[in-house]
Order: structure tokens, then sequence, then C-alpha cells
């Protein structure tokens, strides 16, 4: 069979072994992590704030870390401050000159951000970490903290202590996925997320079998339709991933007065989804404003209306956000005017339009006219797991039919795969798929 003929060949290829052998390490150290309780904290008496972390923005922070959230493990917090700290640096990037000139040093500048990221890591721990603490003191009981009751500890000195583990894990936890990037295959940061929500999936799937089995009519052919519906869902998001529109941009190989000749043609690939799950992230914080005011009586209503994820008013503000933060961020990483001055130093134009002003009006409305059609797709995957539910799936499995979690995992595995098949076609072995090409999230 070519699969696994597939599967010999990259075990032949020796670099390809070691970086394969590497990654799995590493992510086999994490997983452990995930499961090591910070010290004087009794695991028997986890089961509530394991209970609690299964639904909700708790449940999607679990799953993000691999359970270690409801765990209570040094790897608690995960790589999400990494991502957030990340997120606000792309962000400076855009609006701050200083930001914006590191971006453009090459690697020196990437090597200065990247250390800013790291410091800016450590700052929302800090602010994390103590925020966790109490969410552990209000779901366990007080008789789990064994270093309070039996070592003396004072509850400041507890929760001080933990977060300085809670940090020094996140940091090990955002060495581990740079370690992956550099030596191992697929980009580390992201594969940790994915392994984090594979391994959250089994315990979704099984509970939704015995949920569905449990019923006495039709059960089994309920099973059947979810699952067949969810395979419908994981295509659309990879077609959604994978497609693209590319715009074709003719270089120059001789230039004789104003006249150019041989020339070259190649392709801008734009990305019809082009800002990943950075739209979903978005509105779903905003999402989470509301219910800040539960508490008020002028707007409980309205935090109950917006506190009900299955909710019609909730859903469409959400799908809503989710078009309107596709566009925003699109515009902000997708830069048009740097796109057309990049091809006018490289002496390349677009046929049939003039360079400069001309172009980038060009690239803007094609941008635009593909962000469209991408931004509808990705709102509706992100309310699909509301539509799921509605339609009496499980909640933990109904997560995975859409979301974050959905398009995190397809965009992840088509990087890596495309990363193993480089090697094949480098060494002239097939590629994993019959027409020898496999696109990802960075284009064909």
């Amino acid at each position: 069979m070519k699969f696994i003929e597939t599967i010999k060949n990259i075990f032949k290829i020796e670099e390809l072994r070691k970086r394969l052998v590497y990654t799995f390490i590493l992510i086999l150290i994490y997983r452990f992590g995930c499961f090591v309780v910070l010290p004087g904290i009794d695991a028997s008496s986890l089961a509530n704030l394991q209970s609690s972390s299964q639904e909700g923005l708790v449940g999607l922070l679990n799953m993000f870390s691999g359970g270690a959230f409801g765990n209570a493990s040094i790897f608690a917090l995960g790589v999400m401050p990494y991502i957030s700290a990340s997120i606000v640096i792309q962000l400076l990037a855009v609006f701050v000159p200083y930001f914006r000139k590191l971006q453009m040093e090459g690697e020196s500048g990437r090597r200065k951000m990247n250390q800013m990221t790291r410091w800016l890591t450590i700052v929302i721990i800090a602010i994390q970490g103590p925020a966790y603490m109490a969410t552990l003191h209000s779901q366990i009981p007080a008789s789990a903290f064994v270093a309070v009751n039996n070592l003396g500890w004072s509850n400041f000195m507890f929760n001080l202590v933990s977060t300085v583990i809670l940090m020094a894990g996140s940091m090990f936890v955002m060495w581990l996925g740079e370690r992956i990037t550099d030596r191992g295959i697929g980009n580390g940061i992201s594969l940790i997320i994915m392994i984090g929500i594979v391994a959250r999936l089994p315990y979704a799937v099984l509970a939704e079998i015995s949920e569905k089995l449990s019923v006495n009519n039709g059960g089994i052919i309920l099973l059947l339709v979810e699952f067949i519906a969810w395979f419908f869902v994981v295509v659309i998001a990879i077609a959604l991933v994978q497609a693209v529109r590319r715009v074709p941009v003719q270089y120059a190989k001789r230039v004789v007065g104003n006249r150019q000749y041989g020339g070259v043609r190649q392709y801008i690939p734009m990305k019809i989804n082009a800002a990943g799950v950075m739209p979903i992230i978005f509105a779903q914080a905003l999402m989470l404003f509301p219910l800040i005011f539960s508490k008020f009586d002028a707007t409980r209503g309205l935090a109950a209306a917006f506190g009900d994820y299955t909710g019609v008013w909730y859903n469409i503000v959400f799908f809503i956000l989710v078009v309107v933060f596709t566009f925003f961020y699109t515009a902000v990483t997708v830069n048009p005017t740097m796109m057309a001055e990049s091809m006018k130093k490289d002496g390349g134009f677009i046929p049939g339009i003039k360079p400069g002003k001309k172009t980038v009006e060009y690239l803007d409305s094609v941008m635009t006219k593909v962000t469209l059609p991408g931004s509808l797709f990705l709102g509706v995957i992100a309310i699909l797991p509301a539509i799921a539910m509605i339609f009496g799936i499980n909640n933990a499995f109904a997560s995975f039919f859409g979301g974050t979690s959905l398009l995190i995992l397809v965009g992840v595995v088509l990087d890596t795969l495309q990363q193993v098949e480089s090697y094949l076609l480098m060494r002239h072995y097939d590629g994993l798929m019959k027409t020898g090409r496999l696109s990802g999230r960075s284009g064909m």
C-alpha cells in the first residue's frame, strides 16, 4: 500500500526521523507535566474543579491546556499567556512605529520582539496566577490545601509559591514549544495546543457514545448521524483553511529603456481565511463582558441573554463580531501597500494594473472580495458548537464541531504534514498526497 510505503520512506530519512522522535519525546514530557499537581494540594480532592472546568470559557481553557487546568497542574496556565503576549506584540507592531521598525530589521529585530514577548508573558502570568489560585480556593475544599493545613503555611505564602511554580511551568511549556519549532517538526506552540485539544477528544467522544447508547430508541442511529455530520464539518474546515486565490505577478528578467522582456509570472496567494482563529478568540472575549454586569438588576436580563451559549441573540451577535473581526485582523496583518512596494522593488507588476496606487487599490479590492466568504464561513464555524448543542449533542463533544478547537486541529495538522511532505519531496520520494502537493496555512 502507498500509505505504508510513505511511512517507510519517512523513517528512511535520518534528519526527518530524528526530528519526529525529538518532537514525540517533548510532547510526552508535556503530557506528563499536565498530570503533576501543584505541590501542597491533595490530588484526590480535585473532583469538583474537574467537573466545573468542562463548560464555558473555563472549559475552553481546560481544553487548550490538555486538562492541566482542571488537574491543578504545574502546567495549568499552559501557553495561553504566551499566546496573549504574542497577540499584543503583533498589534503593537502595526500601530507603534518602534515595534514596526523592529519588525523590519530582520532576524535581530525578531529576536528583540521575541524577548519582549517573553517578558510580557511573565507579566501576564503574574496576573493570571493569583486569579487561578483564587479559583482553586473557591472550587476545592480547604482540607485539600495540605501545605496550609499541615505545614502551617499562610494562604498568602502558599499562593505566592504556587504562582511562581505556575510561572515556571508556563515558561517551560513555552521553551518546549520553541525547541520543537527549532529541532522538531511543525510549529511547537501550535502543536502543543493541538495535542491538548486532541487529548480531550477521546473523553468527549466516549461521553457522547455513552449518552447516546443510553437512549432506548434510535440512539445508535443518532450517533451515526452525528459522526457523519462531524466528518463533513471537518472537510469544510479543511477547505476553508486551504482555499486561496492566486493573484498573478509579472517579474521582468531584462529591462531595456521602458520596455520589459523575458518576464517570469508568479502568484500571490490570497488566503480566504488569512486571520486564522484570532477573530473567534477576540469575539469570544468580547462576548464575556456582559456577564460582568449580571449582579445589577438593570442589566441582569441582558447578561442572562448573553450568558446562554445556545441562545439566538448570543449567536447572532457572536456571528457578526466574528465577521467584523475577520476583516479587522486581515486588514492589520495583510498590508496591500507593503505588498505593492515589495513588488515594485523587485521589478514586478500585476498585468493590466498600473504600479503604485492602482496596484494597492486592486490588491485591497481582491483581499476584500476573498475575505468576505471566508469571514462568513468562519462565522458559521464559530456558532456550530451552539447549533450542535441545540440538537442534543453532548457539550464536550459539541465543542469539536467547530469554533477555535476545530480550526486549530485542522490548521496545525496540515502545517505539520506539509513540513513532512517537503522532506519527502526533497529526497525524491512521493508526497503524502497523490498529487505530490499539500497546501497548508502557509499558502500553496
